[in-house]
């Protein structure tokens, strides 16, 4: 077995994450071809963070963003949050294009038209290493507005990806400059903030190295989960949701910026979702009849058509290669909008080695159940032959499909069902942190109480039966110790995600496993602890796309 390093890991990668993310780890000034990821020489200009580089404006410095709202709080780029950014210091720059562009995109056999980083599905990953200045341009080329959110990294927050809250949204034909230290190392994601733009395929892996890496491994297979319904029989996310409001008094809401084409959901994704009579267009795409065991709920509102590991169908998967006895790390990623997946490798146990980033003490386990936006790091030793990686889309009967060959043998069918995916699966509240993350037992200097309500019948998701403004804002301050108890009060579960903080889920003797989102299970309560020590506005909401589009998030508030 080799210590692992940061060369052999891309190495080993290779495939999965082509040449765009090899040149731009190695400082080259090309990318692969149509990537949707441009890497940059470090000698050439740097345009001001926060800047849109086509028209000029500025989202920060002499012209600061200033979101709607009550005054007394700490806004995106108030000084507060640039000595928190200076505090986290300064490393080598790593600098990134990604364009967000219409494209086709082959699924393993069905093509769709839908909108990517690139012409890939999942986008090009991005890597870096704990201490790098993470310096992204993301150009925008799709019909609408976009913005661009790096999930569970702890940045300044006016490069949080927000619109309407922490920059204005990116027009048609726009670049914007997001330039942040990353600190951390760990498995996250980028993703669009931008209505339901997420659930087409605006996403790809942000891979944090460890320069001080303590995990021994050969191999890294990077595993992006996801729900698809875009461009299928005339389907989009938009009008899926509309499917899903139908017959309700709310067909659309107020999401802080009311111009067309501000990219929120609203019919204005670029395809029609509403009919000339006033009906939600397209296929029935609404679920019914689901039940999950684990998820004790429906395992979602929507019926997709197809389920995807690295971007393919079951009936054509990708496949990782390695041989018998080599350690392999797997970082898997849920990126999808409405699906709980529960993940299992044939022949395997899997080792849990971290959670949304996070290292834990390590345990075994046969599946892992994954909630959308979760993230998990497990080793495996690999045995010889042909094994499946399934993703069982849980409570909704179906499955996708990747394959792990380290020999001979026949490729597993579409339907394989693993015996480990009806073993143990360990719960992250389960999962112990490791000491260097642990957070410590101090006592909450702040609690706050926050019901998690609506139902199908009205499709009126909410906290607090309110739903999201941008104008709303809940009170902490800096330097607080802040309990966050999330009392679930519908009959469905939601994973719920804390921008710009990590938070420890609450246990009886100690604080828990560090994540950034975690899910609720209906008619229960979950209570989380974080410090308040990166100041701002900040997104808490149900990462169900079709739950947060319908008023599912509020905004956490340092007061000045």
């Amino acid at each position: 077995m080799n210590t692992h390093t940061r060369r052999n890991v891309i190495a080993a990668s290779l495939a999965a994450v082509g040449s765009a993310a090899l040149s731009a780890c190695s400082g080259a000034d090309s990318a692969a071809p149509h990537s949707g990821l441009t890497p940059h020489p470090e000698s050439a200009p740097r345009p001001e963070a926060g800047s849109h580089t086509r028209t000029g404006l500025s989202d920060h410095g002499g012209r600061p963003f200033v979101p709607k709202g009550p005054e007394g709080y700490v806004n995106p780029s108030d000084p507060e949050v640039l000595a928190a950014e200076r505090a986290r210091g300064s490393g080598p720059l790593r600098r990134y294009t990604l364009t967000a562009a219409e494209t086709s995109l082959d699924l393993g056999g069905p093509t769709v038209r839908s909108w990517a980083y690139g012409d890939s599905l999942p986008g090009r990953e991005v890597r870096i290493t704990a201490g790098d200045v993470l310096d992204l341009t993301l150009a925008n080329h799709l019909p609408v507005t976009t913005t661009l959110h790096s999930h569970g990294v702890r940045m300044r927050c006016d490069m949080d990806g927000v619109p309407g809250l922490t920059q204005n949204s990116i027009q048609p034909g726009a670049d914007f400059h997001y330039r942040f230290a990353v600190t951390h190392p760990g498995t996250y994601w980028m993703h669009s903030h931008s209505g339901l733009q997420l659930d087409r395929g605006l996403y790809a892996p942000l891979i944090v190295e460890d320069p001080s890496e303590p995990l021994s491994y050969d191999k890294e297979w990077v595993v992006v989960l996801d729900d698809w319904v875009d461009g299928v029989g005339g389907s989009t996310p938009d009008g899926v949701l509309a499917q899903l409001h139908h017959g309700s008094a709310r067909m659309g809401m107020d999401m802080g910026e009311g111009a067309e084409g501000d990219g929120s959901g609203r019919d204005r994704s670029g395809g029609a979702h509403i009919s000339g009579r006033g009906r939600p267009a397209g296929p029935d795409r609404v679920l019914r009849h689901s039940g999950s065991r684990l998820l004790h709920s429906v395992g979602g509102n929507v019926d997709y058509p197809f389920y995807l590991v690295n971007g393919r169908i079951a009936q054509a998967p990708s496949v990782f290669r390695a041989r018998p006895g080599d350690r392999v790390r797997l970082r898997i990623i849920n990126a999808g909008g409405d699906t709980a997946f529960r993940v299992a490798l044939g022949g395997h146990t899997m080792t849990v080695t971290h959670t949304d980033g996070y290292p834990v003490e390590p345990m075994e386990t046969d599946a892992l159940l994954l909630g959308m936006a979760e993230r998990y790091d497990v080793l495996i030793t690999a045995q010889d032959g042909v094994f499946p990686l399934v993703a069982l889309a849980e409570g909704k009967g179906a499955k996708a499909l990747a394959v792990l060959r380290t020999g001979r043998g026949g490729a597993p069918g579409p339907g394989v069902h693993p015996q480990e995916l009806d073993g143990r699966i360990v719960p992250a509240t389960r999962l112990v942190p490791q000491d260097s993350v642990a957070l410590s037992d101090r006592r909450p200097d702040r609690e706050m109480r926050i019901k998690l309500t609506g139902g199908m019948r009205r499709f009126d998701w909410g906290f607090d039966h309110r739903p999201y403004s941008i104008e709303q804002r809940r009170p902490i301050r800096e330097d607080e110790r802040v309990r966050l108890a999330l009392i679930n009060t519908t009959d469905m579960w939601h994973p719920v995600h804390l921008h710009g903080h990590t938070f420890a889920l609450s246990g009886i003797d100690a604080c828990g496993a560090r994540k950034d989102t975690a899910y609720v299970r209906p008619h229960r309560k979950l209570v989380i602890d974080f410090n308040a020590d990166n100041p701002g506005l900040w997104m808490l909401h149900c990462h169900n796309q079709y739950h947060s589009e319908s008023g599912m998030m509020t905004i956490l508030g340092y007061q000045k």
